[in-house]
């Protein structure tokens, strides 16, 4: 029986439920993120949606950078950006309600994220019957949600994953067939021609020092292991140990990561951009304490009853990040353990201990982690 895995993807998730609940906007470039406050605000864009995404803007973008876009498509006469501040709480419940569709489907779900899942068709028995099964899903989403979903099918996890994203929106991709010879120069016919970006895990730096090698396409990067001639010493470095050693097995199609329920939810975090930098420990320490209240609500709604490590991010002027993390001594569930620890850990933020030039903070962020589903915890009344 060959190992089929499927990997889910709903399509511009956020942008996509405000279309739909907004008939009003259905059709128009929409962003979801921070208030781009006429080309001065601040923060980054969460989710766009495919006609925003014609104008040049996508996750990540700099809100600033997404409005003076949104301001030329105008001034070429086409429709301006429709930008919204999310509801993720509403976001996490439609997301709920397509989880319990895709449990359905198949004996082993893992949830990757809050629009995204693995399932295991293995239980199909065939390619013909597990792309029948990806077909039906796609459709009971839409019937039930009104939402699009891209689907890849592979012979693990990593193809699915890649394929999932070749044919958004509302795309199904198969990079797999019964034989198993057949299966696997499917896999690298697939693979080969793909941008190294296309790989989990490889990001912007790594792909820099790549390119300066003549590295762009998968099949580069598998030339370049399996050679090994002419590298510079510098570079031996990527090619080594244990990140090297995955990276090729990456490049080969090759994962033996299996579809795991309980890997649904790794962590819980909230993070606020300021309107203004800010080196105000008061003011830093407020914002982070209502960052913590947003979290703790969230794992108090979630199924979550302690959390084992707490997290904290920090942006600079000049987008510097900086994450700084602490592994409690035994885990908690309170609002107050959570203060405590995430204020402890941004505090040297204010002196030449993590601050030594003194920059003003753009952002700050907590999450925590470790979590489990077990016995509450040192429960604090609020």
């Amino acid at each position: 029986m060959p190992r089929i895995i499927a990997h889910l993807d709903m399509d511009a998730f956020f942008a996509a439920i405000e279309e739909r609940d907004k008939p009003r906007i259905k059709g128009l470039p929409i962003v979801i993120g921070s208030d781009p406050k006429d080309g001065k605000g601040r923060g980054i864009v969460a989710t766009a949606n495919y006609k925003a995404r014609e104008y040049g803007i996508f996750s990540a973008t700099p809100i600033t950078k997404a409005w003076k876009l949104s301001e030329k498509a105008k001034n070429e006469g086409k429709p301006p950006v429709v930008f919204i501040g999310g509801r993720h709480r509403h976001y996490s419940e439609v997301s709920s309600e397509i989880m319990k569709i895709i449990r359905t489907y198949a004996p082993e779900v893992e949830v990757a994220s809050i629009d995204e899942a693995y399932l295991d068709l293995s239980f199909a028995g065939s390619y013909k019957k597990a792309i029948e099964l990806a077909k039906k899903l796609k459709k009971e989403i839409k019937n039930k949600e009104e939402l699009s979903a891209s689907i890849g099918v592979g012979p693990n996890k990593l193809i699915a994953k890649i394929a999932s994203d070749m044919q958004k929106p509302d795309g199904l991709t198969v990079i797999g067939d019964d034989n198993e010879g057949v299966c696997a120069e499917l896999v690298e016919a697939f693979l080969e021609p793909l941008l190294i970006r296309k790989i989990p895990g490889l990001g912007p730096k790594a792909e820099i020092k790549f390119h300066k090698l003549g590295v762009k396409t998968i099949k580069d990067l598998k030339n370049l292991y399996e050679r090994r001639i002419g590298v510079p010493r510098e570079a031996e470095g990527f090619l080594r140990g244990k990140w090297g050693t995955a990276l090729y097995k990456k490049a080969r199609g090759e994962s033996d990561s299996l579809v795991e329920e309980g890997r649904e939810a790794k962590s819980i975090g909230e993070q606020e951009t300021f309107p203004e930098d800010s080196l105000d420990p008061t003011f830093v320490a407020e914002r982070m304490n209502l960052r913590v209240k947003d979290v703790i609500q969230r794992f108090e709604e979630s199924e979550f009853k302690t959390y084992g490590s707490v997290t904290i991010t920090v942006r600079f002027q000049g987008f510097i990040t900086k994450t700084r993390s602490r592994t409690l001594e035994k885990p908690a569930s309170d609002q107050k353990t959570l203060e405590f620890e995430a204020l402890k850990l941004i505090y040297p933020f204010f002196d030449k201990r993590e601050n030594p030039q003194h920059k003003k903070i753009r952002l700050v962020g907590v999450r925590i982690e470790k979590l489990k589903k077990g016995k509450p915890i040192n429960k604090v009344v609020k």
